[in-house]
């Protein structure tokens, strides 16, 4: 006898969306998510509930939403699903470090074709699912419906045991440092873009960001004064600084080394490599702005500095290069 390919719930791994149907694809996911709960004494009420019950013992709580769209944010042919699941964590979860903070929990919204097969959805849930746990997190929840196409949905929950670090802190005489890798996400996706798929170094990059998920409550420890991720370009980020804050911040090319995967794409695309440093995003580095070089905690780069005035410039001048990705 063949191996059934049913689930022990009965829906047919092998099979659509559709044909598994709402419930049956409900509950294979909450089969997914519920044993991330297991021992979180923070959760009274995980999945399966008309809503989850949380508790928090100390400190604030803070809570981020993001959108993912296919066809906009990523491709089922340049990324498997399990990879689109460790993005669609990441990015999120990198919105709690960027506060200082530490995530706790998510609930997710997952809208898709109902021809989409089954297989696709649980593999998207097991990436994001080990991406959540890579920092302690855990899924307490969501919602499926029918669409056209696949947007996903996804808020999360944490928390900060000090002060969260806003955008709006920095100050002229402060230093601008960065932590984590930046540009090698661009430099992936501008590969998959033209069709191809090396350096796989960058490809990687781009389907799986790797954020520097303990950076955040270091830099608000070490007093950072504002603090944010490059989720859309490192000078469109330094931008948001500037603006809510009320300052000026020059970024120093020289302060990057150009890593070796960058300068091959930038040569054989014709492109200036610095382009996906400067205007990358999707790498989740953390861009933060601190008191003097003395309280920038190890492991950060010193790439600028804050000014009196208003803007971004580069080396002192105007940048005329892109800056960072647009929605509209």
């Amino acid at each position: 006898m063949a191996d059934d390919p049913r689930s022990t719930s009965g829906v047919t791994l092998d099979g659509t969306l559709g044909e598994a149907g709402e419930f049956g694809l409900i509950a294979e996911l909450v089969k997914i998510f519920e044993g991330s709960v297991d021992g979180d004494e923070h959760v009274l009420v995980g999945p399966g509930d008309d809503a989850a019950v949380l508790r928090i013992k100390h400190g604030h709580v803070v809570v981020s939403t993001d959108l993912m769209v296919e066809g906009r944010h990523f491709r089922r042919d340049w990324a498997s699903a399990s990879d689109v699941g460790h993005r669609a964590a990441a990015q999120n979860l990198s919105d709690i470090n960027a506060m200082g903070g530490t995530a706790r929990h998510l609930t997710i919204g997952l809208a898709a074709p109902a021809d989409l097969p089954v297989e696709w959805a649980l593999d998207f849930a097991r990436g994001f699912a080990e991406e959540c746990k890579s920092v302690g997190a855990t899924v307490v929840g969501g919602d499926i419906t029918r669409a056209d196409e696949i947007v996903i949905a996804v808020t999360v929950i944490g928390q900060c045991t000090q002060s969260p670090v806003l955008r709006s802190g920095a100050e002229a005489g402060d230093v601008l440092a960065l932590v984590g890798r930046q540009g090698w996400a661009a430099g992936g996706l501008a590969v998959l873009g033209r069709g191809f798929r090396s350096p796989r170094a960058l490809v990687e990059a781009y389907r799986r960001p790797e954020p520097p998920y303990a950076a955040g409550r270091q830099a608000a420890e070490a007093g950072a004064t504002s603090l944010i991720d490059v989720s859309d370009g490192l000078l469109a980020e330094a931008r948001h600084l500037a603006e809510a804050s009320g300052v000026a911040i020059d970024v120093r090319r020289g302060a990057f080394e150009i890593p070796e995967p960058l300068t091959a794409v930038g040569a054989a695309l014709g492109a200036d490599p610095m382009q996906f440093i400067l205007g990358g995003g999707d790498d989740h580095a953390l861009l933060a702005t601190f008191p003097d070089v003395a309280s920038v905690p190890t492991g950060w780069q010193v790439v600028g500095e804050v000014l009196e005035g208003s803007g971004v410039t580069v080396d002192g001048l105007a940048y005329d290069g892109p800056t960072g990705w647009t929605h509209f």
